[in-house]
């Protein structure tokens, strides 16, 4: 393929043209579906805000999963192996997350269960999923739901013991589940980006899973 530049014709290689056509693809697809998740994250909220809910509630709930590095690094870690695996585990994977993270903090609240116990198993889903990831080739997908499912619910259950006694629990869960959702889709727009780069993929992998050592390591 010829290209003018500026009165100088030069040739581009068929074969980097189709990178750069591949590139700009999944870039546009990952852009797509951050779009649709935060379109599909914000109807919560104005449902809340249709139903009186307090916002106080909710920001708590979308703060959580953001303060502590253990549930940010484990949601975005999925939602970039959802990516890893293609086609329709794309969405799958964040929402069967989100899905058991709902269903672990209704666990969770009123459980009186001290969450100290919790972090050592908080910190075993870390170094699962940085392992899985630091492979380079995911699970098969009834393997990796399982992980993700057991995941969820462990993280959900930390959630709901640390809701606050001041917030509401309705707007909580809502602000949660917005949190958690944009995070999947960091992931997954930052695993459709990175399909190119194994071992960039491998040492985040690694990353992840030295983190969830230190953490245990540590005491939770």
């Amino acid at each position: 393929m010829t290209i003018d530049r500026g009165g100088v014709k030069v040739t581009q290689c068929p074969f980097a043209q189709h990178l750069q056509d591949s590139s700009v693809l999944r870039n546009a697809e990952a852009m797509k579906s951050l779009i649709r998740l935060c379109a599909l994250v914000a109807l919560p909220l104005v449902a809340s805000a249709h139903e009186g809910h307090g916002h106080g509630g909710v920001l708590l709930g979308v703060m959580h999963p953001l303060a502590g590095w253990d549930h940010l690094l484990a949601m975005v870690t999925v939602g970039f192996l959802g990516a890893r695996l293609g086609g329709a585990a794309r969405w799958q994977l964040p929402a069967l997350f989100v899905t058991f993270l709902l269903g672990g903090a209704l666990l969770g609240m009123g459980s009186g269960v001290a969450l100290g116990g919790l972090e050592y198993l908080i910190a075993a889903s870390l170094m699962a999923l940085g392992l899985v990831t630091a492979l380079g080739q995911p699970l098969a997908l009834p393997w990796m739901a399982g992980l993700v499912a057991l995941t969820a619910t462990i993280h959900g259950f930390a959630h709901g013991v640390e809701l606050p006694l001041n917030a509401s629990a309705n707007s909580y869960l809502i602000g949660m589940v917005m949190s958690s959702a944009m995070l999947h889709g960091l992931g997954l727009t930052a695993g459709l980006m990175s399909l190119a780069t194994p071992r960039v993929v491998r040492s985040a992998g690694a990353a992840v899973a030295v983190l969830g050592l230190v953490l245990a390591l540590a005491g939770g």
